[in-house]
């Protein structure tokens, strides 16, 4: 009884958090990927591209797109439909309508590393050799939404041939903004012109954004309160791991994750490519499924 009235009141004060308990309806259209995956940056693109008369902030992003692990039940019920819902969760079968965004997990490994610097969850001199160990194992404060390969696992191998699934790559982003762009808009059944869609681009840059965390660092939830000589956004390229990440980290990730990794696309440089198995149609799906602009 006790546990009730606590769950009534946290809602009540709107001090509870969404996580996966909300009501989700079926015009949401959800914006998903696994921690340190580009989600922020794509957050922008979608506020952007849909809000073309709000200028797009940290300071109202969440408000736009918000996030699920920093909002209320009662924020998220009361944002206008249909809504635009960021999350990290893993498969959920009441979500219809998902973007989804995938990024080589030995950047996101380095990545997550920052982050967690950043807000004082491990030191500055936390060995990359045994952070490693807690990200193959899920234990890093993520729990919640798996490991890397459990939660891109459970949204590609069971919605990669519906029509209402969009996959993303991190790189493939990196490399064509516009044309990545270009497909997010087609989803949404958003008609945008190519200046259109290269403003949205403008106004989502990774410059942009580094501008708008100095100017909102202290009203935004995600870098409030948080250390200010990391930055959230930090090199916004991709492949960075071949460089910053010792090679024996690597072999760690593609020895847990290799056959996932090739599935979506992943080089793997520590170990040979794995037979190709159930794993190869759905990669072959994925480049079929990748439109020109």
């Amino acid at each position: 009884m006790i546990h009730g009235i606590k769950t009534v009141l946290t809602y009540l004060l709107g001090t509870d958090q969404a996580g996966r308990n909300f009501r989700v309806y079926p015009d949401d259209t959800f914006v998903v990927s696994y921690a340190r995956s580009g989600n922020l940056w794509t957050r922008f693109l979608v506020a952007n591209l849909v809000h073309p008369d709000t200028e797009v902030r940290l300071s109202n992003i969440e408000r736009l797109v918000p996030d699920t692990s920093n909002q209320s039940n009662r924020a998220l019920k009361r944002t206008p439909r249909p809504r635009f819902i960021k999350t990290h969760n893993y498969f959920d079968h009441r979500y219809k309508k998902i973007i989804y965004v995938v990024r080589d997990p030995r950047d996101v490994m380095l990545s997550y590393y920052h982050f967690q610097r950043k807000y004082r969850q491990i030191d500055d001199d936390y060995p990359l050799e045994r952070y490693v160990d807690n990200f193959i194992n899920g234990t890093l404060g993520s729990e919640g939404w798996g490991t890397w390969h459990e939660n891109v696992s459970t949204w590609i191998m069971t919605r990669y041939k519906d029509p209402n699934f969009l996959l993303l790559r991190y790189e493939d982003m990196i490399e064509d903004t516009l044309r990545e762009l270009t497909r997010i808009a087609s989803f949404l059944a958003v008609d945008s012109s190519p200046s259109r869609l290269n403003e949205v681009i403008a106004l989502s840059s990774a410059d942009r954004l580094r501008q708008l965390e100095k100017q909102d660092a202290q009203v935004w939830i995600g870098t409030k309160n948080r250390r200010q000589d990391i930055p959230m956004i930090r090199v916004a390229t991709s492949g960075g791991w071949r460089t910053d990440l010792p090679q024996e980290c690597a072999a760690k990730i593609e020895a847990a994750w290799g056959d996932l990794m090739s599935t979506v696309g992943y080089e793997l440089t520590t170990i040979n490519e794995t037979p190709a198995g159930p794993g190869h149609a759905v990669r072959v799906q994925i480049a079929q499924r990748s439109p020109t602009p």
